[in-house]
């Protein structure tokens, strides 16, 4: 049976994951140029490319879902400096993964509850990464 609101929030949220994605990636590859050190940027850069690998995944089930391709906006403006990257980078993969669990919590579909629950983990990990570099790491 079809839930209009269930299923249009579904869809709605995936859209919310996708401009994210998209913001994350422009945000950190700007913010790994800032970087002051080959360790940071590498990082931020590998952590770049799971925001680029999760979009596709999401894009890929937003385009099963509803037979459209999304375009994304980029929702965020990007800090200026190394350090207000890291810090936004980090606040931002916080509430990513509570939003992705979230996400996972309402999927009608096991697919889409494992992939979010996945990508929250990643998110995490990110989030720990951020918080290294945030604190003196290299």
């Amino acid at each position: 049976m079809y839930n209009w609101n269930r299923d249009a929030q579904e869809i709605a949220n995936l859209e919310k994951a996708l401009n994210g994605e998209y913001s994350a990636i422009i945000c950190y590859e700007k913010t790994s140029l800032l970087a002051p050190n080959p360790e940071g940027k590498k990082t931020i850069q590998e952590i770049r490319q799971d925001e680029v690998n999760h979009y596709h995944v999401i894009s890929a089930i937003y385009t099963q879902l509803t037979g459209r391709t999304f375009t994304p906006k980029q929702t965020e403006a990007c800090p200026t400096n190394y350090r207000e990257g890291l810090k936004t980078g980090f606040k931002d993969e916080q509430e990513t993964v509570d939003f992705y669990l979230k996400i996972s919590d309402q999927a009608s579909n096991n697919y889409i509850k494992e992939v979010f629950k996945r990508i929250a983990m990643d998110e995490q990990n990110h989030a720990v990464w951020f918080l290294y570099l945030l604190t003196g790491g290299q």
